[in-house]
């Protein structure tokens, strides 16, 4: 029990004890705890509230909540571990980190909210996502910025230094509507600028070059979407209709048990058919907890032992 304890208290004291290495002032901890508290409330809500406008209300305030914590310095060094309605990840060269999340409508529908706050121990740099989704008419070729965002929320940052500039490809979890669900993998680069970029011409295969790749699959379904570091390869499950008549028509699509990929070679990635995964884990969403079901998940844990 004691050994429990240790590990439970370092897993809540390390992430501030990191954020206070980099601070030159203890108030900015204060600050940061105490928005970080109102936060997780604004993110329940968020998740939780009944209708419609109340969710994108809470979330308006959200995210003036959120902008307020991220103008407090050295921000970039805190968690924010505890507010469980967003995804942070941090670019592995510690260069940026992104915060991505979404607000459920009432339709099935998502809209997709983040931003990409920058390693800027001197002042806040970061550039806001807006999804703009509904007018992305062809996904998997289209470069666009952070203004034009095919909204996702992202769960893997993979780095690529390849050339002069260093492009970053990030695996996301993209709710649709109420018959699919979406996965996406995009790419990020900054331009000379310094300027956010999404999208480029870097998967190969199939008889096309994609500057990103979709996913569309029944919303019943869970879909593998993971990197293995060892191989460079980005893995997936094949997605096939139950029904070759059905070909074309997403909410009939799920995985087959077969696993497809992308393996990097030369600055881009190939396509790879019927990759070997019998080593793997299985083809649960594991990388990736829907905000709603972990919800659920809190309150089941919360609830008093009848």
């Amino acid at each position: 029990m004691k050994k429990i304890l240790i590990v439970c208290l370092l897993a809540v004291t390390l992430p501030l004890y990191v954020f206070a290495q980099h601070s030159d002032d203890s108030g900015n901890v204060k600050q940061l705890m105490a928005l970080q508290d109102r936060l997780n409330q604004l993110g329940k809500k968020v998740i939780n509230d009944d209708t419609e406008m109340e969710r994108l209300n809470s979330n308006a305030e959200f995210i003036q909540t959120l902008v307020q914590a991220l103008k407090i310095p050295h921000s970039f060094n805190f968690p924010f571990d505890s507010v469980k309605a967003v995804t942070i990840v941090n670019s592995p060269d510690s260069r940026y980190r992104i915060i991505s999340w979404h607000v459920a409508f009432d339709d099935g529908s998502y809209r997709f909210y983040g931003t990409i706050q920058m390693n800027n121990p001197d002042k806040l740099e970061m550039f806001p996502l807006t999804d703009y989704t509904p007018y992305i008419k062809n996904a998997e070729d289209t470069v666009t910025n952070n203004t034009k965002w095919l909204g996702a929320q992202y769960y893997k940052i993979i780095p690529v230094y390849s050339g002069q500039n260093p492009y970053y490809v990030l695996l996301g979890w993209k709710g649709n509507n109420v018959k699919t669900t979406k996965k996406v993998i995009e790419v990020l680069s900054f331009n000379h600028e310094g300027k956010p970029v999404l999208g480029m011409p870097v998967f190969i295969g199939n008889g096309k070059t994609r500057k990103r790749v979709v996913f569309e699959y029944t919303r019943q379904a869970s879909m593998l979407l993971k990197y293995d570091e060892n191989q460079h390869l980005i893995v997936f499950d094949n997605l096939a209709p139950q029904d070759k008549k059905q070909a074309g028509n997403y909410e009939f699509y799920g995985p087959d048990l077969s696993y497809n990929g992308y393996r990097f070679k030369d600055g881009h990635w190939i396509y790879v058919d019927n990759v070997d995964m019998r080593n793997a884990p299985s083809s649960q969403d594991n990388d990736y907890i829907d905000p709603k079901k972990q919800a659920e998940i809190d309150r089941s844990t919360a609830a008093p032992n009848n």
